[in-house]
């Protein structure tokens, strides 16, 4: 039987979940999404690539990154996820613009507890001054490891596109050829500006 058990402390939201036949639609979260494989295989397809996270597995989702989710096979599937906002991870770490995780699946023992010890606190509804140390101490561990990119390519896209729009100040260049240029969605752009610039 499928089971999903949701709770909240200090704005993060803990997910348990216990899964067999159950699958998750291609959808996204509008928070980071970190979590642990606790047993079972789980299946995901990330940015057009298969994704297998075994046992022990740390996965690590920027938000608004699209996936679907399935046990691989008939022996089901545990994990637990953390859902955090990112203007909460951004505080904690003090830094403006928003920061990808480079990886989306990693097998780290030392992250993997401080995932585990924070969403045992926020599931068994401990204090929430002890869930926002635990998540200081996580999100810590998350940005001093290699884990994370203040994304270079992203950089190098929207220095190009200062380039575009400063060439030729007279002109006021369309978002459409802007986007056409660097091979990205008007919405991928805006979004992408934005988080650069802090101009919409």
């Amino acid at each position: 039987m499928d089971k999903f058990i949701y709770k909240k402390s200090a704005g993060i939201t803990a997910l348990s979940a216990s899964l067999s036949d159950f699958k998750y639609k291609k959808h996204s979260h509008q928070e980071y999404a970190v979590g642990v494989t606790l047993r079972g295989i789980q299946e995901y397809t990330l940015d057009g690539s298969l994704q297998l996270s075994y046992q022990n597995g740390v996965m690590l989702f920027n938000p608004e990154q699209a996936h679907d989710g399935m046990a691989h096979n008939e022996m089901g599937l545990d994990y637990v996820m953390l859902y955090i906002e990112p203007q909460l991870l951004l505080e904690i770490i003090e830094k403006k613009d928003i920061i990808r995780f480079s990886t989306p699946i990693v097998y780290d023992y030392t992250l993997e507890q401080k995932i585990l010890s924070l969403s045992n606190a926020i599931l068994s509804e401990k204090d929430e001054a002890l869930c926002s140390e635990l998540l200081l101490s996580l999100t810590d561990y998350l940005f001093q490891t290699n884990l994370s990119t203040d994304d270079k390519k992203d950089n190098v896209l929207i220095r190009k596109a200062k380039d575009m729009i400063h060439t030729d100040v007279e002109r006021v260049l369309k978002l459409d050829v802007i986007c056409k240029e660097l091979n990205l969605s008007k919405f991928q752009f805006i979004r992408l500006f934005n988080a650069h610039t802090g101009i919409p």
